[in-house]
């Protein structure tokens, strides 16, 4: 026997013995009974950030860096999905204004809109008027012209009031008079009154188009149309009319770090309690706080960066890849919308904010109105989006599609057709004016069976020119159907759109 190998292995022996001794005389009086799950174990492996070190639980200095840097990242991008409804408004409202529309002026896009104004799915048919509303200084007086429809929302694209005839005025006209909701002084009868949340508040009302007369339908919006302060009330100033058509001009929110400093724009301007704490205490974690400038340092603009470049994505993925089945209109269609799941204008469902529903409402569209989300059968307007071809695939501008609308379309008014460019979400850029056709397009023509088929590509069929929309090669896009006045078969889905469908 090796003496000195024995005399080792009794040393071990001994010191093991030792240690469970001195284990057992170590161990706590009053010993608890902890969960594995309640403890974290000294390296961590996860997909996103790698390993993750810690000393029994407390993380290394690798691992908080890893830590502050993912939640900062993390809250960017949140704050960008969370903040398009107030960066979206700012952009129209600043947008207007760099077009030359000052407070106090209403702005009218007198023959039209179209692809040289950038404006989130406008459409081509009715009579657009926008003008800010802004109560900072005192109650404003807003007379609106009889026939009119459309909202006024707040600096956070929420829903204050409707002009017209979902509005209190009810399509026959009549003065309003908006007041911070914080406004103490004595108001006058004889208006509507409305209290609003934030100081800028944006309406967008439509005038429409009877016979196609477009200078009638113009005339009667400014014969009846005037904003002033109440101050004023007893000898208003002319009102002045800024005529938008053809203009090049922005009102889209961005998608890159300039995003955030929009938003900041608006936390700066607006009281402090305009927005939930949440809100204001989500943006105030990434450097946005009300009275303090904003001025990330290099490695925080290098985060906002890349979490805005995550979040634009995220916002791009709700709304042109829609993953709920919830979505869509139908489940053998690619036909959808942010408004088919139960959700209202104000996106709760019983007692949930449905998140997804109002990133999907704002990075596509604008104005927010309880008329959106719940239309009548033969009143107003409803829409579908598709952005798929019938296999899933995004619509090619470089391809040709046909769309078929059975017969007959339920539609009491018109139906109508819109093209948007999938960047920007404006109508796409062609040689076509409109961007799109509707049924009172006297170029556009039913088949034989009362139903109609419409031709979507960079060069119309042979045979199909009025019933074509043109669109560019190496450009995606998508399209906006909308049913004026729809009837009981769109409400109970018993008549369903055809999905585009690539022609060979």
């Amino acid at each position: 026997m090796n003496l000195k190998a024995t005399a080792i292995s009794a040393l071990a022996i001994a010191g093991a013995l030792a240690s469970v001794g001195a284990s057992a005389a170590d161990a706590p009086k009053f010993k608890a009974n902890v969960p594995a799950s309640v403890t974290t174990p000294d390296k961590v492996r996860t997909e996103l950030l790698g390993d993750l070190d810690f000393f029994d639980g407390m993380p290394s200095k690798d691992t908080v860096k890893k830590s502050y840097d993912f939640l900062d990242t993390a809250r960017g991008a949140e704050a960008f999905l969370n903040g398009i409804p107030a960066a979206s408004i700012y952009a129209v409202l600043e947008g207007i204004k760099a077009a030359g529309v000052n407070v106090g002026d209403l702005g009218i896009f007198e023959e039209l809109m179209d692809a040289r104004s950038l404006y989130l799915t406008p459409n081509s048919t009715t009579i657009y008027n926008m003008f800010e509303i802004n109560v900072k200084e005192g109650p404003i007086v807003v007379e609106v012209p009889k026939g009119v429809l459309g909202p006024v929302d707040d600096a956070y694209f929420r829903y204050v009031t409707d002009f017209g005839f979902t509005g209190p005025d009810q399509g026959k006209g009549g003065k309003y008079l908006f007041v911070h909701r914080d406004y103490k002084g004595v108001l006058p009868k004889g208006y509507f009154v409305v209290r609003t949340p934030s100081y800028r508040n944006l309406s967008f009302f439509r005038a429409f188009v009877k016979d196609g007369d477009l200078k009638a339908s113009v005339a009667n919006v400014k014969k009846g149309f005037r904003t002033y302060p109440l101050a004023q009330a007893a000898n208003p100033p002319k009102q002045r009319f800024v005529n938008l058509s053809g203009k090049q001009m922005n009102t889209v929110h961005a998608n890159d770090f300039h995003f955030y400093e929009e938003l900041n724009a608006v936390i700066q301007y607006e009281p402090a309690d305009s927005f939930a704490p949440e809100l204001v205490g989500l943006f105030a974690a990434i450097g946005i706080k009300k009275g303090k400038p904003f001025e990330p340092d290099a490695r925080m603009k290098k985060i906002l960066t890349e979490a805005v470049a995550i979040g634009n994505a995220t916002a791009r993925a709700i709304t042109f890849s829609p993953r709920s089945p919830r979505y869509y209109f139908y489940p053998d269609r690619k036909w959808n919308s942010m408004f088919t799941g139960g959700g209202n204008y104000a996106f709760y469902d019983n007692g949930e904010r449905m998140l997804d529903d109002r990133i999907f409402m704002h990075y596509y569209a604008t104005g927010i109105t309880p008329a959106m989300t719940a239309p009548k059968v033969g009143q107003g307007s409803v829409y579908g989006i598709a952005a798929q071809d019938v296999n899933g695939d995004y619509l090619d501008g470089g391809k040709t599609y046909s769309v078929t609308l059975p017969a007959p379309v339920p539609a009491k008014d018109f139906w109508s057709f819109m093209v948007y460019d999938s960047q920007h979400r404006s109508m796409l850029e062609t040689d076509q004016k409109l961007a799109g056709l509707d049924s009172l397009n006297p170029s556009v023509k039913p088949n034989t069976d009362g139903s109609y088929t419409m031709w979507f590509g960079p060069r119309a069929p042979e045979g199909k020119e009025g019933n074509w929309i043109q669109t560019m090669p190496g450009k995606s896009y998508h399209v906006l159907l909308r049913l004026y006045g729809p009837l009981q078969p769109w409400f109970d889905k018993t008549w369903k759109p055809g999905d585009f469908e690539l022609v060979k």
